[in-house]
């Protein structure tokens, strides 16, 4: 059977909750690096988790606004094409009226 931790000392692969590794005590005092304190990379890897955990929420805004953008865009197109029908009408009937006038006034 293999033993993967003890009652003590638990097994896991969370650097948090690991045991700080000691230096061999075969080794000369000085020369291997020192223990180094990691609550600057615990800091950093909370904060890249929560940050992980918002990026398919900020997607879904950042979506959504494209997709705003784009509706308002066709709208605007829409109102445009609706305008230069409605010009071109207006047009045409001014057309009408100038030429039932040209004629009442010739006859």
């Amino acid at each position: 059977m293999k033993r993967i931790g003890t009652i003590d000392r638990p097994h896991t692969h969370d650097p948090r909750n690991q045991a700080p590794m000691t230096s061999p005590t075969n080794e000369p005092i000085g020369s291997a690096t020192p223990n180094v304190t990691i609550t600057g990379a615990n800091d950093s890897r909370q904060n890249r988790t929560r940050e992980m955990q918002l990026i398919p929420e900020a997607m879904a805004r950042a979506h959504m606004r494209d997709r705003l953008r784009e509706a308002e865009a066709d709208r605007q197109s829409v109102r445009l094409v609706a305008a230069r029908r409605m010009h071109r009408r207006a047009e045409r009937a001014s057309m009408r009226a100038r030429r039932a006038l040209a004629m009442a006034v010739m006859h």
